[in-house]
Parts: C-alpha cells; sequence; structure tokens
C-alpha cells in the first residue's frame, strides 16, 4: 500500500484537528441552547395568573386561562427549541464542512509551502545522485532563511558534500600520480632488463636472471594495473558508447585462442548495451582469464554466451575446475581474497615468479565495472566442479528515453 506524502498527511492533520475542534465546539453550543431553552417562561407565566380574573375566563373555559395559556407557550417553546437545535445542527454542520473543505485546501497550500526547502534538498541530492561518483559534489543547496531545523539540515548537508568533495579529488589526484609514479619505474626497470639482455655475449645466467626479473617486474604491473582500473572502474561510466557485448566476447576469445589449450564454446548472441568498451572488454578478458586459469589440468572446457533478455544485456562464462563451496563465492569478489585451493598453490615452490598465479583482483574488478555501467554479477557453482558467472548490464533500448 503506497503511504501518503508528508504534505498530504500535514493537510490531513491540520484539517483534521480543526473538524475536531468544530465538532467538539458543536457540540458544546447544542448542550447550552437544549439547556437554556429547557428553562421556564416564569415572567410570561405571572402576568398570565392575571387573566383568570378578567373577561378572557370566560372564553377559556373552566380550566382557566392561566392554565391554557402555559399549556400553549410550553408548546410554542417546545416547537421553537426543536426548531432551534434542528438550525443548529444542519446549518452548524454544514458551515463546519464548509470552514473544513476551506481549511484543506489552504492547509495544503502552507504545507506545500513549508516543505518547498526540503524539495530544495531532495532535487539537489538527486542531481549528485544521478551524476557519476565523485562528480557533481561541488553543488551546494545554499539554503536561505531563518535559522530552523530545515536550515540546519540543508548547511549539514552542504558540510558532508564539502567533505565528500574533497575526498574524491584527493582520490583522484592520488589515483593520477600513483599511475605515473608507479608505471614509471617499472617500465625504466623492464627497459634496462630488455637492454641487458640483448647484449652480445650475455652469458646464460644473466639471461636467466633477466627473463625472471622481467616475469617480476611484469607481474607487478599487472598488480598496479589492477588496483589502478579497480579505483576507477569504481565510478560511475558517464560517457557511454554503444557497444555489443557479443562482439567483445568474440575478441577476447580470439586472442585467447592460441595460449587457450582448453575446449571453448561459443554461443555468442546480440546483446547491445552501452558504456565505456575499454572497461567492458577488461570485464570479459578477467572473466575468460579466471575461467582458464581455475580450470582442469587436462579435459577443461570453457562455455561463453551471451544475449539479452528482459531488458538487459548478459554475459555468461562457464567453467569446469575444482568444486567451490556455496558459501566461499562471495569471497572471490572480494580484492586479494583467494579460495583454499587458490591459497595452497600459491605456495607451490616450482612457481618462482608467480606468473601463472593471480592477486585476486580480477573478479572484483568485474564486478566493479559491472556495478559502474548499472548492472551487477552473480556466480554458483558449477554442478561438477567450476563457476558459472553471469553479467547483467542494461540493455541499450532500456537506456533510451521514450518518446511520446
Amino acid at each position: 500500500m503506497k503511504r501518503l506524502t508528508i504534505r498530504a498527511r500535514l493537510t490531513l492533520v491540520h484539517g483534521g484537528l480543526l473538524l475536531l475542534a468544530g465538532l467538539i465546539l458543536l457540540g458544546v453550543t447544542y448542550v447550552l441552547v437544549d439547556q437554556r431553552m429547557r428553562e421556564p417562561l416564569t415572567g410570561v407565566f405571572a402576568r398570565a395568573q392575571v387573566i383568570q380574573t378578567g373577561p378572557v375566563s370566560k372564553l377559556t373555559g373552566p380550566t382557566g386561562a392561566a392554565e391554557q395559556v402555559r399549556i400553549l407557550l410550553q408548546e410554542a417553546q417546545d416547537e421553537a427549541k426543536r426548531t432551534a437545535l434542528e438550525s443548529l445542527l444542519t446549518q452548524g454542520g454544514f458551515a463546519l464542512l464548509l470552514i473544513s473543505a476551506v481549511a484543506l485546501g489552504f492547509g495544503w497550500l502552507i504545507a506545500g509551502r513549508a516543505l518547498q526547502p526540503l524539495h530544495q534538498i531532495t532535487g539537489t541530492a538527486r542531481r549528485i545522485a544521478a551524476g557519476a561518483a565523485g562528480r557533481g559534489l561541488h553543488e551546494r543547496i545554499a539554503l536561505r532563511g531563518p535559522r530552523d531545523e530545515v536550515k540546519e539540515l540543508a548547511d549539514t548537508f552542504d558540510l558532508m558534500l564539502e567533505r565528500l568533495d574533497r575526498s574524491f579529488d584527493g582520490q583522484r589526484r592520488f589515483v593520477a600520480n600513483a599511475s605515473h609514479e608507479l608505471r614509471t619505474p617499472l617500465a625504466l626497470n623492464r627497459s634496462l632488463l630488455e637492454v641487458a639482455m640483448s647484449r652480445p655475449g650475455a652469458p646464460a645466467e644473466l639471461r636467466q636472471l633477466g627473463e625472471t626479473l622481467l616475469a617480476v617486474n611484469e607481474r607487478h604491473e599487472r598488480l598496479i594495473d589492477g588496483l589502478l582500473t579497480l579505483a576507477d572502474s569504481e565510478q560511475q561510466v558517464v560517457d557511454r558508447t554503444p557497444v555489443d557485448l557479443a562482439e567483445i566476447a568474440g575478441h577476447v576469445l580470439d586472442q585467447a585462442a592460441g595460449a587457450v589449450e582448453l575446449a571453448v564454446r561459443r554461443r555468442l548472441a546480440p546483446a547491445p548495451t552501452a558504456g565505456d568498451p575499454v572497461l567492458l572488454e577488461r570485464l570479459t578478458h578477467n572473466l575468460v582469464e579466471n575461467a582458464v586459469r581455475h580450470n582442469l589440468p587436462t579435459g577443461g572446457e570453457i562455455e561463453v554466451s551471451t544475449g539479452a533478455f528482459d531488458g538487459r544485456a548478459t554475459l555468461v562464462v562457464v567453467n569446469t575446475g575444482p568444486v567451490v563451496p556455496s558459501y566461499d563465492i562471495e569471497t572471490i569478489f572480494q580484492p586479494f581474497r583467494r579460495l583454499r585451493h587458490e591459497r595452497v598453490a600459491a605456495r607451490r615452490p616450482d612457481d618462482r615468479a608467480g606468473a601463472a598465479r593471480g592477486f585476486g583482483l580480477g573478479l572484483s574488478i568485474v564486478r566493479a565495472v559491472a556495478q559502474a555501467h548499472g548492472g551487477a554479477v552473480h556466480a554458483q557453482p558449477r554442478n561438477g566442479g567450476g563457476l558459472v558467472v553471469t553479467v547483467t548490464l542494461p540493455a541499450l533500448g532500456a537506456m533510451r528515453p521514450r518518446r511520446a
């Protein structure tokens, strides 16, 4: 059941209280009038006693003129009382209803004006929420008026926006500085190692050491790229380009075809959506890479399918592999978290450079990219081992505003 708005509730309370006060006033008036009109007409009855000795007594019969006059006056009094009370109830009730209707109208207008500052606060919050995370926080409510509860609420909201704006600005500066400061020395190390290994007459020990250091350097580059992508993809995507998840998945699978020694099945139906093509390609690449890395040593397979259902573009990646408990599903989406069999494999002594291991960032990036595009990602264990990861994004047609 849909609840009434605050404006409607304030109007009903205002009108209800006025109606209740009017009913009480009308009831008290009714009781007072009724008691007042029950009092005998003592003055009239005293004067009627004189009529018994006058000529009127001959016309009134043996009962006496005073008694007949009293009876007539009593009947007149009862009739007048009944008429007055009926008029009071009908006309007073009609007047009360009319005043209540007018009071409801004025209450609606007064409540709307009283709630206007709250509408301004709500409008500002909606504009900020509609923008990207970290963008639009420079806007302020700047509510003018007396120092009341609503003004204090608006000022507190402005203070919160100012702190959030500074926080997001600091985050953006950190990501930009980290991107430069962390990638530059790694790129320099890679260049020096490649130059040293390419020298004529370099001993085999130097080449082996150089290859090991290059693998370690590449691993660090992947870690930094993953962290920066995770930090950047957690912000809402504003500039969106129409893309097809089927084309992106096909491109990623074509690139991985030479390095994948698994059976790959494709079911790529059109799945149009809109977003950042680079981030969506990274999402698909991480899913395929995760399916390859955590697959069976022999006889494994991968199935990648896309499609559009109920206004959502979907990407599903299914892989064989170790059995994943359902209670561990949420763990794989947390940064730097691995499942038990991954932690055991990470301690193998024969993997010095760690090239085959991940950092626990792949699916974290997938979830961040999906949420930045207004979508979601879900995983569930596959019967017999492995995972079924499903990504849903808003379809391209569902994003376009409908024209009248």
